[in-house]
């Protein structure tokens, strides 16, 4: 494994995507995602993480290869992602709208309504050894300026 975070990434990296979404009297509604069309990526992997108690954290990692895409299944929540240099925060509420992750970017969830379901898909199976689980180490590899902004989407 390749132990280099991309330099060339940016909090403008992550996207929102808007998904296909079809609204059926008296039936709900329908989204679909297909890979490579949709989705700029070949989905391998998808997780999803429910009964998040309230005031919790999740995420808090970066990766060096995998490429993720969040959705709010069910209620919403924040992410709040970095590239070392400056932070972008993401609310995500509606399951036709999809969050992309590229490899590279620090995020953090929080901020999960009761009753949150948040599904992730990746584009890679999971390896302990592409996750970047402390902050400082992040930074080390980014090497950022000292200036930090905050955007919100």
């Amino acid at each position: 494994m390749n132990k280099t975070v991309r330099i060339d990434i940016s909090v403008d990296d992550a996207r929102l995507i808007s998904l296909p979404s079809y609204p059926t009297k008296g039936f709900g509604s329908l989204t679909v995602a297909e890979s490579n069309a949709d989705f700029p990526l070949t989905i391998k992997r998808m997780f999803y993480i429910y009964d998040i108690p309230a005031g919790s954290v999740r995420g808090a990692h970066a990766h060096y290869k995998m490429n993720e895409i969040l959705i709010a299944a069910s209620g919403c929540f924040d992410v709040e992602v970095t590239d070392g240099y400056r932070t972008r925060i993401f609310t995500l509420r509606n399951p036709s709208t999809a969050l992309l992750l590229p490899a590279g970017l620090w995020r953090l969830l929080n901020n999960f309504s009761s009753g949150c379901v948040v599904l992730t898909l990746c584009d890679t199976d999971y390896d302990e050894s592409d996750y970047i689980r402390d902050y400082t180490d992040y930074i080390s590899l980014r090497q950022p300026a000292k200036n930090q902004k905050n955007i919100r989407s």
